[in-house]
């Protein structure tokens, strides 16, 4: 697919056209359609097994759809998948963390491996920006589950995405961990990211989200 013609209106930072994902006989995500304008957030709601995470995981590219066509910022989640992989980052219930290496080597691997500044005053202050300022150098065999969530946002954060996948961001984490989880979630909206947040907090969700997208077996339905 050719690049955007620069002169042109920016192309939504998401669009579903007609998107289906089944397993056996189960339809996940069923004839989807939506677009969401760059820069915007959304609330995706709906009950477990409403096919959230599908969705959300059609979108990362870690699955391909059935039938219908995923797109982020103009590109084909398919047949541009490398590219779109290096503008998306999803936050998913499995942390893809490395045990046996410390919370400060973790986020120093992952900037190896995107190329992006990995120093050591970066890292310290991803770290102590989710409340992990005195765990740099804990092995995260030793984490809590909250304590790896916090680390999987710092690694989030690190990567800089243009479209944000976060599936039920604040589960896991206490009280301030959640206020901590609320405030990433207004700066990467202040700072241009589009984000896409799949909770079952809906009050939480709400203040946080401009549009809302309702599921229910699958289908977009009104909430």
């Amino acid at each position: 697919m050719p690049p955007p013609d620069p002169g042109s209106a920016p192309p939504p930072a998401l669009a579903l056209h007609d998107v289906s994902k089944r397993y056996g006989r189960r339809w996940a995500v069923a004839r989807l359609t939506y677009a969401l304008p760059p820069g915007r957030s959304l609330l995706l709601t709906g009950h477990n097994g409403s096919g959230k995470t599908t969705l959300l995981r059609l979108i990362a590219t870690a699955l391909s759809p059935t039938a219908g066509r995923v797109e982020v910022l103009g590109r084909d989640a398919v047949a541009d998948r490398e590219a779109v992989r290096r503008d998306v980052a999803l936050l998913s219930h499995a942390s893809f963390l490395y045990e046996d290496l410390t919370a400060h080597q973790n986020l120093m691997v992952l900037g190896r491996l995107l190329g992006v500044d990995a120093a050591e005053d970066v890292t310290d202050g991803l770290l102590n920006r989710v409340g992990l300022s005195r765990r740099t150098d804990t092995p995260v065999r030793g984490f809590s589950a909250g304590m790896r969530k916090r680390l999987a946002i710092a690694r989030l954060l690190m990567k800089s995405p243009a479209l944000a996948l976060l599936d039920e961001p604040f589960g896991e984490l206490d009280p301030a961990g959640i206020q901590d989880m609320e405030g990433v979630i207004a700066e990467l909206k202040a700072g241009g990211t589009t984000v896409v947040l799949a909770t079952h907090l809906i009050e939480q969700g709400l203040t946080l989200c401009e549009e809302r997208l309702h599921l229910q077996d699958g289908r977009a339905v009104v909430a």
